[in-house]
Parts: C-alpha cells; sequence; structure tokens
C-alpha cells in the first residue's frame, strides 16, 4: 500500500462520518421520532440496582405489578403486588 492509498482511504472514511454526523443532527432538528405505542401491556415502571450484577425490577402487566430479580444465577419472580 502506498501514503497515497491509505490517505484516500482515511479520507472517504471521514467523510461518510461526516455524513452520518450531520444526518443525525439534521433528524434531531427535524425531531423525527419513532412513534410511541399506545396501549402497552407491559412497562418497566422501576429498576434499583442492588449491586454490580444484581437489579430489582417492578413491572406492570396488564393492571397488576409484579417485582422481578435479574442478574443472579437465575431471574426470580419475588412476588405480585396487592392493590392498595
Amino acid at each position: 500500500m502506498t501514503g497515497q492509498t491509505v490517505a484516500v482511504a482515511v479520507m472517504a472514511l471521514m467523510g461518510v462520518l461526516a455524513l452520518i454526523g450531520l444526518l443525525a443532527r439534521l433528524l434531531q432538528a427535524v425531531g423525527w421520532r419513532s412513534v410511541p405505542r399506545t396501549g402497552r401491556s407491559l412497562v418497566v415502571r422501576e429498576t434499583v440496582a442492588l449491586d454490580p450484577r444484581r437489579r430489582l425490577h417492578l413491572i406492570e402487566c396488564a393492571d397488576r405489578q409484579v417485582i422481578v430479580l435479574t442478574g443472579g444465577g437465575q431471574d426470580l419472580v419475588v412476588g405480585w403486588v396487592r392493590d392498595p
């Protein structure tokens, strides 16, 4: 490979990255977002990190809430939250 070939490849890469950056800024300025889905039946309401591996999640499923422990050797359903 000659120095000129490497320079052309680097310039082409920089051009492609610049175009991607410009497109991202344009889409952000226009406010393009994916259309949010309505009527979701499964929603993660809250997440708490217990330690670097394990997390406790409060998940709402069809008007009921469940607490799930993830990240250990296996995932575990801690229990369903009763209605107030």
